[in-house]
């Protein structure tokens, strides 16, 4: 049996897709306990609303709550008892397999990375980072997410070889290709960081194919992409845009013409599959690599879909001993 902990306060609108994406989880995973953390009577009238018999699924009351806007490093101390905290604590204790919350990014690595409040680091990382999964065909995943917006040479290399550790456990891929993103596919290119980093990756044991440029990543050249926290979300972020930017303008064409409009009624199968592949909600939430315990982060804006997704990406976590995998490699 696999214990999931859900922040059930922590998305925009929390906690009705926190709690709905809950529900679609304990019905489709096999072995599953979900205990929903949070305020009670709120997640309580929630849950209310659906038919959970049978369901193995349970209230954990915490009464201090962490907003979006609240500053991480000031309710690391001064919120112990909000969703987040109370989660976290759950997994250190052995009360729970995982944590997943659509909550304050800041605030749970910040509780998650500091031991004497939370999970702390496995022995020898130096930057715990978040592991992105892009919802493209070959769904690559970009490491550093945004956990770190300054890295130095060392951590990109702890990066590559906790992302390839990630991929194959979940995968099963043996071996997976690691690029570093540069503004050139060419050695020599990018800033000092990528080029002292270039060399550490080079030298290591890693399947390191070189630098990449953005076209290699989606076009599937690697399966993990290293690069700073900065620039991986600032590279989730335009990719969003964009992807959101084209559905509207096709959107747009296609409804100023009838011609169009026929074209893609007869077309509406291959729209639907390309809309699934770059639909963000089947990504759901981000692992937070190396602290020692599981944690996965979601977008404050998920939908039901997305935190049932990203619940199922915590108990695969748990299934394939990602802490386990990443603490023996490192070591």
């Amino acid at each position: 049996m696999t214990i999931i902990a859900v922040d059930a306060m922590g998305s925009d609108n929390r906690p009705a897709p926190d709690v709905a994406g809950s529900l679609l989880a304990a019905r489709d995973l096999k072995g599953i306990t979900i205990i929903l953390i949070g305020n009670e009577p709120r997640i309580a009238a929630e849950l209310n609303k659906y038919d959970a018999s049978g369901l193995d699924i349970h209230i954990h009351h915490a009464n201090e709550e962490i907003s979006m806007i609240d500053k991480p490093s000031a309710v690391i101390k001064s919120k112990p008892n909000s969703s987040i905290h109370v989660g976290i604590r759950m997994v250190r204790d052995g009360e729970a397999d995982a944590f997943v919350t659509a909550g304050n990014t800041g605030a749970a690595m910040g509780v998650a990375m500091l031991r004497r409040v939370g999970l702390g680091r496995i022995p020898g990382v130096k930057r715990p980072a978040l592991g992105a999964v892009f919802p493209i065909k070959t769904r690559p995943f970009l490491i550093d997410g945004g956990a770190n917006a300054d890295c130095r040479p060392e951590q990109l290399l702890q990066f590559g070889i906790m992302g390839s550790l990630y991929i194959e456990r979940v995968t099963g891929i043996k071996r997976p290709r690691v690029g570093l993103m540069s503004n050139g596919s060419e050695e020599g290119k990018g800033n000092t960081l990528i080029r002292e980093a270039h060399a550490l990756l080079q030298a290591s044991d890693l399947n390191f194919v070189g630098n990449i440029e953005p076209k290699d990543f989606a076009n599937g050249r690697v399966e993990i992409a290293v690069t700073d926290g900065f620039t991986g979300n600032l590279i989730i972020k335009a990719s969003e845009a964009i992807a959101i930017y084209i559905k509207e303008r096709l959107r747009e064409e296609i409804q100023a013409s009838k011609i169009a409009t026929v074209g893609a009624l007869l077309s509406r199968n291959a729209f639907k599959t390309v809309a699934n592949d770059a639909n963000a909600d089947e990504v759901g939430g981000v692992p937070l690599l190396g602290v020692n315990g599981v944690v996965v982060i979601a977008h404050g804006s998920s939908s039901e879909r997305a935190i049932h997704q990203a619940i199922i990406k915590a108990k695969i976590a748990v299934e394939h001993k990602i802490v386990d995998a990443i603490r023996e490699g490192l070591a």
